[in-house]
């Protein structure tokens, strides 16, 4: 069955719930929340949180508008109907240049891990081949990237949940022999936030980031069999999902590890394991790893593809990129993020300090303008649903108050990195390339206002 805009309708409730599970644990919680547990402390846990709770909210939002219209471009459509045609304009091509660049640093990191176990083959080539199964997975149909999306993200699931297990075990005295920390490691060396109280604020901005990716199942959804049903399920689930997988496990993992020791955090996993004597520790959180690495450039390749169509479907994309195949998958746009992508992962083989990391740069705060953008938009639209007296299925809490306090903290979170040197970079070329976006949709707009003005003249001349 296919629904309006010619997509097919394959996706079950279990696949969109699934991928919104998945959608938040990657890498970045596997290796990343060392770094941050390193930076901030225990009170590392407070910054997970706090941001948590942002993306909590932001999802609530967008699931208020993705029940109320079900659609591909989900808040890229939405920014488009609130804020006007240049905002839906400027949010997808965003969107879809990040994902390009994830795509490009996925493809990488998967090459580097497989290319450690068989390096007799370069890691370019491992990349490439890893791309190229995921993105012929997408081209069968919505459903096979379902099912792969389904498995990647309940092995990952999985992961984290025997991962906390054992973390809870270990605390509580379950393993004998083990010397547990206690409360040590949360409040004897320098106290829960040894670098005082700026550093869970500083936390938040390098954090928030590692939610982003839970607002696919938005997207997914509009290829569901019950799109409305579907993002409800999708969306309530959020809560108890941050609750657990991230802000649980970083919680345990604060307690168990020294937040000072370098060593330890590297990859924090892997220590948990050794604590208790699990061989091959490093192999099995490399898997875990190259899992998360895989369901990751899985569902980038899908949502890069589906945005592309969303705005080639209204005009701001070559039309090109309507070209459905015969399972209604858009296949030239899947093919076109998967080239741009690799054309993209061969500058970190040729220029990984200046033109990769450009790239990075340059995509690094586009999450928080999406963010930002959400948050208009749905003040926007429930204003308008609610002098038209619409039945809304799914309200935000507390409107508009709670809109706002997330409008807020999303813009001190875009000023604060123009004072942290180390997203200073990622700010101001984010912005840049926010600036060129936006600037293309009026030299576009002039030029096709133009060209329409000279047909209908032609047309006027050949008719007198």
């Amino acid at each position: 069955m296919k629904n309006k805009e010619g997509l097919q309708k394959q996706l079950k409730t279990r696949h969109i719930t699934m991928i919104s599970l998945g959608g938040i644990i990657g890498a970045g919680l596997f290796v990343g929340a060392g770094s941050v547990i390193r930076s901030t402390g225990p009170s590392a846990v407070l910054s997970y949180a706090f941001a948590g709770l942002l993306v909590v909210f932001l999802m609530r939002m967008l699931g208020e508008m993705a029940a109320r219209n079900p659609d591909s471009g989900s808040f890229a459509t939405y920014a488009r109907e609130a804020i006007g045609p240049w905002a839906g304009y400027t949010i997808g091509w965003l969107y879809w240049f990040f994902w390009v660049i994830v795509i490009a640093i996925e493809a990488v990191a998967g090459g580097a891990i497989v290319h450690g176990w068989i390096p007799s083959i370069p890691i370019w080539t491992w990349s490439l081949v890893l791309t190229v199964l995921l993105t012929l997975t997408n081209i069968f149909s919505v459903k096979s990237f379902g099912e792969f999306e389904y498995w990647f993200a309940l092995i990952k699931i999985v992961a984290i949940t025997l991962f906390m297990g054992l973390g809870l075990a270990i605390i509580f005295h379950l393993f004998p022999g083990i010397k547990t920390p206690g409360m040590e490691n949360l409040f004897g060396r320098g106290g829960f936030s040894p670098n005082g109280v700026s550093s869970v604020f500083l936390g938040v901005a390098t954090v928030i980031f590692a939610y982003f990716g839970a607002e696919i199942a938005a997207i997914a959804a509009g290829e569901s069999e019950d799109p409305k049903q579907t993002i409800r399920v999708a969306i309530k689930s959020v809560v108890w999902r941050i609750l657990i997988f991230y802000i649980g496990s970083v919680a345990i993992l604060v307690t168990l590890l020294p937040w000072n020791s370098t060593t330890a955090l590297e990859s924090p996993y892997v220590t948990m394991l050794k604590m208790i004597n699990i061989p091959g520790a490093g192999l099995i959180m490399n898997i875990v790893v190259l899992i998360s690495v895989l369901s990751c450039l899985n569902s980038a390749l899908y949502t890069n593809s589906r945005m592309i169509y969303s705005l080639a479907r209204r005009g701001d994309a070559p039309k090109a990129f309507l070209k459905l195949s015969k399972q209604g998958v858009p296949v030239r746009a899947v093919w076109v993020g998967t080239v741009v992508a690799f054309i993209a992962a061969i500058f970190n083989f040729v220029s990984p300090d200046k033109l990769f990391q450009f790239l990075i740069n340059a995509s690094g705060a586009i999450a928080l303008i999406v963010y930002l953008a959400i948050a208009i938009s749905h003040i926007v639209i429930r204003r308008r649903a609610e002098a038209a007296g619409e039945d809304l299925e799914l309200k935000m809490w507390l409107f508009p108050a709670l809109s706002y306090f997330v409008i807020v903290s999303i813009t001190v979170i875009l000023i604060s990195m123009a004072f942290i040197g180390s997203m200073r970079s990622q700010l101001f070329l984010t912005l840049l390339v926010t600036a060129v976006v936006i600037g293309s949709f009026f030299l576009l707009k002039k030029r096709n206002a133009a060209r329409t003005s000279y047909e209908d003249q032609s047309a006027n001349t050949l008719a007198d």
